[in-house]
């Protein structure tokens, strides 16, 4: 899919950002490779959409790199007879990449992104995934419980409102920052809160309602 130059670039990034970061699950590999992921940015990012940076969507808002975004897919580990909450995903490139591995995906994004994310899936022919435009920090209450959460930014903090969407024996990936600093963590849910471990350093863009205004040490 795409043009000739950016499937190369596609090959790329699979080749040199994604496969050398120890990303096991070939699914998400061969998946990496298929889906175009300059559709998913307007027309003046789609010449960097596969270089390893975050890209500055605007509105205080970025699209995680390649790199890190393909290892939290590989920690959390999405199987596909599972439900999947993706938040933040901007322009629906990571909702569309599980829409591949999972039964399904709610994607929560802003207004300002979900209508144009909602017309590229349609138009890229995706019809397992639901965008839902509203607050990030609150989820999506309505299509839960979730096998799986994706948050796609920096936190410091993760809502109540959403630990309680996600299914006992559910999971979430996170990168958790203090100031220079993050680690990305997976959370397992128990009956009650959640139990989390560290995966890997990491650094990412704070997201806005993931952010604790007490001091925050990891």
């Amino acid at each position: 899919m795409g043009t000739p130059e950016f499937k190369n670039a596609r090959i790329a990034m699979v080749d040199g950002q994604i496969r050398p970061a120890n990303v096991t699950h070939y699914n998400i590999i061969e998946t990496m490779l298929s889906v175009p992921r300059e559709m998913y940015f307007p027309e003046k990012l789609k010449s960097v959409a596969y270089l390893g940076d975050h890209i500055d969507l605007g509105y205080k808002r970025f699209s995680i790199e390649p790199r890190l975004l393909a290892k939290m897919f590989n920690v959390i580990n999405v199987r596909n007879n599972e439900l999947v909450l993706d938040i933040g995903s901007g322009f629906g490139y990571s909702s569309s990449v599980l829409s591949n591995l999972s039964e399904a995906v709610v994607m929560v994004e802003e207004p300002k992104f979900a209508v144009e994310a909602e017309r590229i899936l349609v138009e890229q022919s995706i019809d397992n995934v639901i965008v839902k435009a509203g607050k990030l920090c609150e989820g999506a209450e309505e299509f839960g419980p979730y096998d799986a959460v994706l948050i796609q930014g920096g936190v410091n903090k993760i809502p109540k409102k959403l630990i309680q969407q996600i299914k006992p024996g559910g999971r979430v990936v996170a990168v958790f920052v203090d100031e220079a600093v993050g680690e990305c963590r997976i959370g397992l849910k128990t009956d009650f809160d959640i139990s989390w471990r560290f995966e890997f350093n990491a650094i990412a863009p704070l997201l806005p309602g993931f952010v604790d205004e007490k001091p925050f040490k990891l």
